[in-house]
Formats: structure tokens, C-alpha cells, sequence
């Protein structure tokens, strides 16, 4: 059985590893007042994006997910034709409508499959397998790389979605934003109030920033550094940890909303890239999408790993 893998384009992973797993991205349409984006992984867009230096414009900009008809669109005019199942993995659905389009989508496919794939000369039965990652950017990229090694390993469809959703349930996102206004901005035109005047004009004058985490569905702050180069030094020596102490996934995700290099010169990266190398640890690295940049601001850092429960301390 030949298993294909399609995921939301908000899950930061980088473009080499779709390109050579030969991953579907369900894209993102992204308007700026008159500019228009799609966030569909491309460097390319994702670069003219950043080229176009929208700053703080971006805080109100109008995200939309792929439609029903969209993914409809894409299995049937190819995946269906190229595959006998697909897994299609998701950004958090409390967050976006996605996995419910995905969901809805599915329905349709599974109906009107057959003369496609009669067509281009596939016998058998499509199956479709969606998993919420219940998480977001690079808090996605475990779940997705567990996907394609046990999708390589020739595990069973059954077994490939149960072991991405245990994964997905034991992932952990970490985002750590540079201009806290902006996240209160962004949160505001989304109608979300947890970000105070108050606390994001204290934060600026002090250089406080805030370390926010995914996991299982929710989002909230866990801990607040002064500075962003100490807020990354404090979440690479924790990832360092995790992964001395063993993950679940020989993988680790990082994305970042600017040039990779400035990411890399950051406190605490080479140690955590050394680490990552003694215990056998992948680092998957990927500039963030443009919706992620719209959501949490250019030149934020996001980071994933998938462990055991635990309390991070920051």
C-alpha cells in the first residue's frame, strides 16, 4: 500500500524534508490590506513576504484556511490518483478551521474516488487518516516526522494514525515573540483579550518576553524572560535537557521569522545542536510560515519536541 502524507501549511517543517517525502501542503491565503500571500511552504513567497517589510501592518491581517472544496480539490484532482491511503496532519483545531475542513472534505473523496482512480489506473479502495497535531508552527513538526518514518518503517495506515496522535498528545510547542505589542495587536483583531495594554507596555518598557506553550489543544504563557536572546538561551538549555533525558521522537523542530543564520547565532543554539548530535536527536529547521509570522511577528522562534509529561520551568 503506497501512504501519502498531506499537511496545513501553518505546521513549520522545512522544504527540503516535503519535497523529499513527497508531502501535500493544504495552504493558507494570507491578505495584508491589499498585499496577498499564499502560505503554501514556499521560501519564495515566504521571503517576498518578508521582503515586503509589513512590520506591525500585519497584526490585522485576514487568514484563511483551505476550504472543504480546496482539499476536496486536491485529492481528487491528484492525491487520490497517487496513493492508496493519505494521513493528513493538522495545526491544533481549537486554533484553526482546518482539521474540521479536513474532516468535512473527507466525506466527499471517500464518495467520489473510485472513477478517479479507475481513471488513472488505480484499482482498490482511498483511505484517509486526519490527526490534529494539537499543536501549532514548529509544535507540529514531531508528529509529522514520526508520520513519515513509520509510513517508511511500512507500518499499516491504522498503525501510522495511532502512533502520530500519541505523539501529537505528548508534543510540546514552544514560541517565544520578539515585540509583545504585536502579539496584542494580533491577539486584539482575533478578539482574544489575554494580552493586556497593561502588560504588553510593561513588557516592552522592560524588555519582558513572554515564553508561551502548546500542548494538547492549549495555549498560554509559562514563563517570562528578560530579553529574547535570554528567553532563547533559557529554551534551548531546557530542549538540550529533554532530549538528554530522552524523547519520545528522534526528532526536534525549530522555526524561526527571519534569516536562519540570525537563529543560529543565538545563545544556547550550538550547544543544543551538539546535544542533539551525541543522542542521535534530528534538528528540523525551517524559516516559520507566513502564518505564523502574521500571528505571533517576523523574527519570533518556535520550537517542538515531543517527550513525556513534564513541568518546564522558565
Amino acid at each position: 500500500m503506497r501512504i501519502g502524507v498531506a499537511i496545513d501549511a501553518a505546521c513549520d517543517v522545512p522544504q527540503d524534508f516535503l519535497e523529499r517525502n513527497d508531502i501535500a501542503v493544504m495552504p493558507i491565503a494570507v491578505k495584508v490590506d491589499s498585499e496577498r500571500f499564499k502560505d503554501d511552504r514556499d521560501p519564495a513567497e515566504i521571503q517576498r513576504f518578508r521582503d515586503r517589510k509589513l512590520g506591525s501592518r500585519s497584526h490585522s491581517a485576514e487568514t484563511e484556511a483551505s476550504s472543504v472544496e480546496d482539499v476536496q480539490s486536491l485529492f481528487l484532482d491528484r492525491l487520490v490518483k497517487e496513493y492508496d491511503c493519505v494521513v493528513c496532519l493538522t495545526i491544533m483545531a481549537t486554533r484553526s478551521p482546518i482539521h474540521d475542513n479536513v474532516i468535512k472534505a473527507s466525506f466527499a473523496i471517500l464518495k467520489n474516488y473510485r472513477p478517479v482512480r479507475e481513471a488513472a489506473g488505480r484499482s482498490g479502495p482511498f483511505l484517509m487518516r486526519v490527526v490534529d497535531t494539537r499543536n501549532i508552527f514548529a509544535g507540529a513538526g514531531p508528529a509529522i516526522a514520526e508520520t513519515v518514518r513509520m509510513i517508511q518503517a511500512g507500518k499499516s495506515p491504522a498503525e501510522v494514525r495511532e502512533r502520530a496522535a500519541q505523539v501529537a498528545d505528548c508534543s510540546y510547542g514552544y514560541m517565544l515573540p520578539r515585540d509583545l505589542n504585536y502579539l496584542r495587536s494580533r491577539a486584539r483583531s482575533k478578539g482574544d483579550r489575554s494580552v493586556s495594554f497593561l502588560s504588553s507596555m510593561l513588557g516592552t518598557a522592560l524588555d519582558i518576553k513572554p515564553i508561551l506553550r502548546a500542548h494538547r489543544g492549549e495555549t498560554g504563557p509559562v514563563g517570562k524572560i528578560r530579553g529574547f536572546e535570554q528567553g532563547a538561551l533559557a529554551l534551548f538549555e531546557y530542549a538540550a535537557k529533554r532530549v538528554q533525558a530522552g524523547l519520545m521522537v528522534p526528532s526536534l523542530s525549530l522555526s524561526y521569522g527571519g534569516d536562519l543564520d540570525e537563529m543560529r547565532d543565538l545563545p544556547g543554539y550550538s550547544r543544543l545542536v551538539r546535544t542533539c548530535e551525541d543522542a542521535g536527536v534530528q534538528i528540523l529547521e525551517s524559516p516559520m510560515g507566513i502564518t505564523g509570522m502574521v500571528n505571533v511577528g517576523e523574527g519570533a522562534m518556535t520550537l517542538g519536541l515531543a517527550s513525556e509529561d513534564h513541568v518546564a520551568e522558565f
